[in-house]
């Protein structure tokens, strides 16, 4: 039997993210998922206190980062995992889907310099597939539906879903982004919800539902099939998409889409430095109609 997985959360309010630091406490190699680039939109300044509170967090622990793991290519914040594997030498991986929302955006914002390969990440992870983090065992799961390259992480009695669900009281992700299905996002839930009661689900994001005072990132399956108020034991697949889709026609694009997209399909790196040493990210415009 593995070791239980040591698991630390760090709580981005900014881009209300949730980035984890996962450890065999045995042999002390770990991975982060998720992990955060602290970026200004309205003023272009970035730094990376977020990831040095996770890169703190693992030295005073003693742990050696292996793995930096994406669960998809976030639109709502800029990946820190290019800054974290320069001081570790940690692989960077995410869902082999990726090579899907490269396709999808790469055109949108010209970029030449994205392989649509997925060659920028270190390792692409197949559904079923299995790794080692120390003694702990990882199990890729292909949660598509959101986009088509999410993917959640089981780590023993933990699965680290990504944007796929979010607590009881919120509910689910939307899946109103191209490539995205209300259909295959409730059927990647129900893959989730189908794993024992005891599963606890940890979440990339929280927005405090209304009547709740604070943030929280971890639920198990059991209270999700009880309580989650989109897709609670007894929502069929046909109640879920019209809820969904009806839902998702009310939403503003998020705040650091165009920015994070265009970085985040390139495993979190900066475009190049121009002439002047600045780099410069693409915002397409388009004339309304």
């Amino acid at each position: 039997m593995q070791p239980q997985a040591h698991i630390q959360a760090f709580f981005d309010e900014q881009t209300n993210t949730v980035s984890y630091l996962v450890s065999d406490p045995e042999t002390r190699q770990a991975a982060v998922i998720d992990p955060v680039l602290d970026y200004d939109h309205r003023s272009g300044k970035a730094s990376f206190a977020s990831a040095e509170r996770v890169l703190a967090a693992a030295r005073d622990g003693g742990l050696a980062i292996a793995w930096i793991l994406e669960t998809h290519a976030h639109a709502d914040h800029l990946s820190a995992a290019p800054y974290i594997k320069q001081r570790t030498g940690a692989r960077v991986a995410i869902g082999e889907h990726i090579r899907e929302v490269q396709a999808i955006f790469r055109p949108v914002f010209n970029l030449d310099d994205v392989s649509g390969d997925g060659g920028e990440f270190d390792r692409l992870l197949q559904d079923g597939e299995t790794f080692d983090i120390g003694g702990l065992t990882v199990e890729v799961m292909h949660t598509p539906g959101h986009t088509p390259a999410c993917v959640a992480y089981r780590i023993g009695d933990a699965v680290f879903v990504g944007d796929t669900l979010f607590m009881p009281d919120y509910g689910t992700a939307r899946a109103d982004f191209p490539g995205g299905s209300a259909r295959t996002l409730y059927r990647s839930i129900r893959r989730l919800l189908a794993l024992p009661p005891a599963t606890r689900l940890f979440m990339c994001h929280d927005y405090k539902a209304p009547g709740r005072d604070s943030y929280a990132w971890e639920t198990t399956v059991a209270e999700e099939l009880a309580y989650n108020i989109h897709v609670r034991e007894g929502v069929d697949e046909e109640t879920f998409v019209a809820m969904r889709e009806k839902r998702d026609a009310t939403l503003a694009a998020p705040a650091l889409l165009l920015p994070s997209i265009q970085v985040n399909i390139r495993a979190g790196r900066l475009p190049q430095a121009e002439s002047n040493g600045v780099r410069y990210l693409k915002i397409p415009i388009r004339m309304a109609e």
